[in-house]
């Protein structure tokens, strides 16, 4: 059994086919699968050692975005483009997959081009609301569509797809709550908030709870993760601010999570702040309600509509950078925080939205096809 896996650029289109890599080799030794090599068709490796751990071999693929204009700039990108549908059919044909399973993006094109010449079976996943360009046309071919939301459907053959949720690794679904507050510096009578910004941080949301710092270290205990580059500054202002405050102690800044501390921040956390990226499915596996501040439409097409979607489901609420103000996170933090009912709700919002088994639903489509295609 041989199988491709294509689509990065991001955690957000790598870490998926990474989970559904560790479903598979779980099947594979299960099984006890002869002979089973994966491959990953990228412009770069990523993460190597995520590459390591999961027995994937990694062939070079180059890509760029598709563009139609006729400036320089976008010749060029052109010819990347074809030149890595070209080395996409060399080492397609070195390899020749059973099954090749796609995210998405600008990288996986050059591989899902040669995928469709070749006639090699593909599987598709999409992550967001409204899919990118690149899953929109491979859905045209793809023998099977797995979407983290069932709203994207609309734009795919009906009897292709499949609602399967986000997948996840095993390592950033695993709570930890034994001794987690401890090993955050953390007291287990004062309720906790976890801010994550991104692991380079955003620079409005840090600003906005710099200025409502010393009110919130009065009801709860904060873990915030304001990105590497921004952490001396950060901790120098938040200094000042929390100055004369008995409670600063309360205010822990990171400039990254590792996943352990993630883990345990996890593990703690009662209210969550985040972006709309794919860390939204990890926090519904958490089971834990969170304010949600999508990056503007401007920047990112997806996250608004995502977010959306999400607090639909009711495990979160919306607030626009463009709303947001620091009177505005303040009260709504306090308001989540202090109702009961409500808090009890989103929590079983989140219960029923989590699909905690989409890499093992996924893996077992691709070992399925797989096997068919040896008979």
């Amino acid at each position: 059994m041989k199988v491709v896996f294509t689509g990065g650029g991001t955690g957000g289109h790598f870490y998926p086919l990474i989970a559904v890599a560790e479903s598979l080799n779980k099947i594979i030794n299960e099984k006890n699968i002869a002979e089973a090599e994966l491959f990953y068709f990228g412009e770069k490796a990523y993460d190597e050692r995520a590459l390591f751990e999961q027995r994937i071999s990694f062939r070079a693929v180059s890509s760029g975005k598709m563009s139609l204009g006729g400036s320089p700039r976008d010749i060029v990108r052109m010819f990347s483009v074809l030149g890595g549908i070209f080395q996409a059919l060399r080492e397609l044909f070195d390899v020749f997959p059973d099954v090749i399973f796609a995210k998405g993006g600008y990288d996986s094109f050059p591989t899902l081009v040669a995928a469709r010449i070749l006639r090699i079976p593909v599987i598709i996943h999409e992550s967001d609301t409204v899919p990118g360009r690149v899953n929109i046309w491979a859905g045209k071919f793809a023998r099977h569509i797995a979407l983290s939301y069932a709203e994207a459907a609309t734009y795919f053959p009906k009897e292709k797809v499949a609602h399967t949720g986000q997948p996840m690794r095993q390592s950033v679904m695993r709570v930890t709550t034994h001794g987690s507050k401890e090993y955050l510096g953390l007291r287990e009578d004062v309720p906790t908030l976890v801010i994550l910004g991104g692991s380079q941080g955003a620079q409005r949301i840090n600003d906005a709870f710099l200025d409502i710092a010393p009110m919130l270290v009065e009801r709860y205990q904060v873990i915030h993760q304001v990105g590497t580059l921004n952490e001396e500054e950060f901790q120098l202002r938040l200094s000042t601010v929390l100055e004369n405050s008995e409670h600063r102690s309360r205010y822990k800044v990171f400039g990254f999570l590792n996943p352990l501390a993630m883990s345990m921040a996890a593990g703690s956390a009662s209210l969550i702040i985040t972006r709309a990226g794919s860390t939204l499915f990890e926090i519904a596996a958490w089971e834990t309600p969170s304010i949600i501040i999508p990056i503007p439409p401007d920047l990112s097409r997806d996250q608004t509509t995502n977010a959306f979607t999400y607090a639909r489901h009711g495990g979160g609420i919306v607030i626009e950078e463009a709303n947001m103000t620091p009177q505005i996170l303040l009260s709504e933090i306090v308001r989540i925080l202090s109702n009961e009912n409500l808090y009890n709700d989103m929590v079983a919002s989140l219960h029923a939205f989590a699909h905690t088994d989409a890499a093992d639903i996924i893996a077992q489509k691709i070992v399925d096809i797989s096997l068919e295609h040896e008979l």
